[in-house]
């Protein structure tokens, strides 16, 4: 996996020069025996002097917390604590208060209607629920103006996380806050904070020791810690930007909430695809498609829209018949030389991303920190590494 190393060479800025490149980046791969590949480029700040990127750069990785959210709910599953078919408004009340958002009068007042409709966990983890992120959707922001809301998905309480649903549960499909609202549940259901779960379920069998949602109680980060580069979208050129994130916060999200490093993702992975996590029978679940035609429809429109894809989808050529697992988009396809039908796979806002192909039995993870979400050249840098990763692993059969 030599090209590796020179994909991220290629891509990360090698002097002040930012322009269509990144500042550093971390490349893992693993499969069930251990580490295949682990690389990095670049520098995490940007002085050209800065320290180096690598492997245990520590980094806001936003929505690829989503899977390791959905790890400790099916292991609640698995054990009987919570079923992914049960309506959880009576668990989590907030749940039973939402309303749908049918649109808005002539006087620009927001027409709700009550929700009659169970939500269940399954919902939540395959974003079938009808949540949105209030900062994306035009109609959840004009909401938010009518109601005199001051806090948003971003301020990481839970009145930021409340919105209307877009539409009735199960009726179609549509990415935002479900993910927390499910962590909010596991925290009722365990009597633990989602961090305190996680770290007795995932981070310490794993020997995860740099990943956490508060990174002032990892102080050993603090000298590996990633700038914010955010891309001028008219130079292309990288500027210094602030973190997406408020350092104070009510809630630990489980939807965007996390910092780790790419050795660390790396470890939770390999440990997923080693059975240390859930059972195999779990895995199996995860792994199998969710979503019925109608929510199929919606997830390929979002993922492929023109203004989208490489945010959420930029691996996959347009039109590859895609789905949802367990927590996170599944291909339906093979992608020609590249992972195999069945992967699933996401990103986080600040572009990081991974996939897990449990048919070649690998699964990778870039570790990047470049804002706004679906960089072009992030994107192109991952397609790159994708097709490397498959051009040895056909090479070597």
């Amino acid at each position: 996996m030599d090209k590796l190393d020179a994909i991220l060479q290629a891509h990360a800025a090698q002097d002040q020069d930012t322009v269509g490149k990144v500042l550093g980046a971390a490349f893992s791969v693993v499969n069930k025996q251990g580490v295949v590949y682990a690389g990095a480029a670049g520098r995490i700040d940007f002085d050209p002097a800065a320290r180096a990127f690598a492997g245990d750069s520590f980094a806001y990785v936003a929505s690829l917390t989503k899977l390791i959210t959905t790890t400790c709910l099916m292991q609640l599953v698995e054990r009987g604590d919570m079923a992914l078919d049960n309506d959880l408004r009576g668990l989590v009340p907030e749940l039973a208060r939402m309303q749908i958002l049918r649109g808005f009068d002539s006087d620009d007042r927001p027409i709700l209607e009550d929700n009659d409709r169970p939500i269940t966990l399954r919902m939540l983890l395959t974003h079938t629920v009808g949540l949105g992120y209030d900062l994306a959707d035009p109609d959840l922001l004009k909401w938010s103006n009518k109601v005199g809301r001051s806090v948003n998905n971003l301020d990481w309480c839970k009145q930021g996380f409340f919105t209307p649903l877009k539409f009735p549960p199960g009726d179609g499909w549509y990415y935002g806050t479900a993910l927390d609202w499910a962590g909010f549940a596991l925290e009722t259901v365990t009597g633990q904070k989602l961090g305190q779960y996680m770290q007795t379920h995932i981070f310490d069998p794993l020997e995860m020791k740099d990943t956490g949602f508060w990174p002032e109680k990892l102080p050993q980060t603090a000298s590996r810690t990633v700038a914010y580069p955010h891309r001028n979208p008219i130079t292309g050129a990288l500027e210094p930007g602030k973190g997406p994130i408020p350092v104070e916060h009510e809630v630990e999200s489980g939807g965007a909430g996390l910092f780790t490093t790419a050795d660390d993702y790396a470890r939770f992975l390999c440990g997923f695809l080693q059975g240390k996590l859930v059972s195999e029978e779990t895995a199996r679940l995860i792994f199998t498609p969710q979503l019925n035609e109608t929510q199929a429809r919606m997830l390929e429109a979002i993922c492929y829209d023109h203004g989208v894809q490489d945010a959420f989808a930029p691996e996959f050529p347009k039109g590859l018949k895609l789905n949802h697992g367990i927590g996170a988009v599944m291909n339906l396809q093979d992608v020609p030389g590249k992972r195999r039908k069945g992967s699933l796979m996401w990103s986080g806002m600040c572009n990081s991303r991974w996939w897990m192909d449990r048919e070649t039995g690998i699964a990778a993870v870039l570790i990047v920190n470049v804002l706004e979400h679906g960089d072009s050249v992030v994107a192109k840098l991952y397609r790159e590494l994708e097709a490397a990763v498959y051009a040895h692993v056909n090479a070597s059969k």
